[in-house]
Order: structure tokens, then sequence, then C-alpha cells
């Protein structure tokens, strides 16, 4: 059995929560230069090259790259041969609290969904815990601003629908969404088990390598043909028009009963911003 100290999760999600939101991840950020030199719209083209410039500077500068420094979404992947010494939840709150203290990043949680008092810290996080194999502790860290969350969707089509019903979903949520969650977008798409772990799936799936693709056959050729559906939607880098609406569709799947087929897309913007560390 391993230990790990609580102080040191704190220290490390404190660390997660600035670096996610000042740097993007190279793969990302290549993409949105292959992007930026391959756009035949004159208007995405420059929209995009302010999207690079704007996550260079933010390095450079260790700025934000967004005023929207999002909700902190965090992924325990908890190794069976690992104890944590003190209350982990406690402690990945209280990284959250110190991160967005040090960073001076902004608070956008809110109390109560409805009363809307900001809590002044970005806490409570929201947190995921998953029992695997091994004596190491994985945090996943995404902060996720809501001009893409709002923009995401679950439903819960008949299996009858099919893969057809799928793809028009899918398209149809991105559609909607138009300009709002800030194209070019990463699109996650969760499938199967129930109506709250479709969702879930959605929101792992953006979690993945811009330039990775599921590693089933039919479900690769999916993400590939949804991805080219949603670029001729022209919605484009800003919503200015352009080939580059997305930088690429993530499906995870999952097994579902017999009478559903839920589905849940989440959206990320350009600035898909997660960072990981095992401890």
């Amino acid at each position: 059995m391993r230990v790990i100290e609580a102080d040191i999760i704190v220290q490390a999600v404190s660390e997660l929560c600035i670096n996610s939101n000042l740097y993007l991840d190279k793969d990302l950020l290549e993409s949105l230069k292959a992007a930026r030199d391959k756009e035949s719209s004159k208007l995405g083209k420059s929209a995009l090259e302010t999207i690079v410039k704007n996550a260079e500077t933010a390095a450079a500068e260790a700025l934000p790259i967004c005023q929207d420094t999002g909700m902190a979404v965090v992924f325990a992947e908890i190794g069976s041969q690992v104890y944590v010494n003190g209350d982990i939840s406690a402690a990945i709150n209280e990284g959250v609290r110190q991160g967005y203290s040090k960073g001076y990043l902004r608070n956008s949680v809110v109390k109560d969904p409805i009363k809307r008092i900001n809590t002044g810290d970005n806490t409570p996080a929201v947190i995921y815990y998953d029992i695997v194999q091994g004596d190491k502790l994985k945090l996943s860290l995404a902060p996720k601003g809501f001009g893409s969350e709002n923009m995401g969707g679950v439903k819960m089509l008949n299996p009858s629908d099919g893969i057809e019903g799928i793809e028009q979903f899918v398209i149809s949520t991105v559609k909607a969404a138009g300009a709002n969650p800030c194209p070019p977008i990463i699109v996650g798409v969760g499938i199967g088990g129930t109506m709250d772990k479709a969702a879930l799936l959605s929101k792992q799936a953006l979690l993945k390598n811009v330039n990775d693709s599921n590693p089933d056959d039919f479900w690769a050729e999916t993400e590939r043909r949804l991805l080219a559906k949603i670029n001729r939607l022209y919605i484009g880098p800003s919503g200015y028009g352009g080939d580059t609406t997305a930088l690429a569709v993530h499906i995870l799947t999952y097994p579902t009963h017999i009478a559903g087929l839920p589905v849940a897309v989440n959206i990320n913007c350009h600035a898909a911003r997660h960072k990981a560390v095992i401890l």
C-alpha cells in the first residue's frame, strides 16, 4: 500500500489550475496553427491567427488564455494500492482555492443555482472518482467555461434511430450552438449507459489528445464523418465563416439497456484546456 499525503494533492491541483488556464497543450496549439495555414476564408484565417497569437501571448506573459477561467472539473483515478492520508475531496477543493487565488484567475462559481451568490474562490470543483489498478493517483483537471458548456445537450434516442439518429443529434447541436462556443471547437460525444453516464462520457472525451481517434474502426470512421459534416456547416473560426468549425470529434461509448440509446454532446471552445498529473 502506497500512502499519498493530502498536502501533495493540494499542491498538484493548485498547479494544474494555473497551468491549464495559462498554457495550451502542444497538440492543440499545433492543430490551431495547421487550421490557420489551410483556412480558405480570409476572415476565418484572420480569426485563427488571432487565436494562435492569443495563446502564445498568454504562455509568454503567464496570463489566462480566456477571461472565463472556468469551473474546475477534476477526474481522479485512484490506484487500488493507494491510501490517501486525509480527505481527498477537501484536498482537491483546497487546491482549486489556492490555484485560483495564486493565479489571479476569475472566480465563476455560485453557491446556489438560483440565489447566485459567488463562493469567492471558485470552489467547489466537480469531482469524479474511479478506482483503477496500481499504486498511482492520476488527477486530470479541465477548467470548463460556460460559453461552451451551455451549448451541449443530452437526448434519449430510440435504438431504432441508430447511427443516423446519433449523427443528426450531434450535427443539430453544433449547428444550434453556432458561434456561441467560440469555434473552432472540440466535440465530445458520449453514447450508451444511462442519461448521466452518456453525459459523463461526453465530457471525458474532451480530455483526449486532439489527434486521437477511437480504437474501434467503426467509431473512428464515425468521428471522421462527423468532423467533415460539422466543418461543412461553415460556421468557421469565431463564427466568421470558414472551413474550420471543429478541430476534432471524439466519441466514447458504453454498454446500454436494450430499450435505450442515450447520446450526449459536450463542446469545448478553441481553448480546450486540460492538464493531468500522476502522483
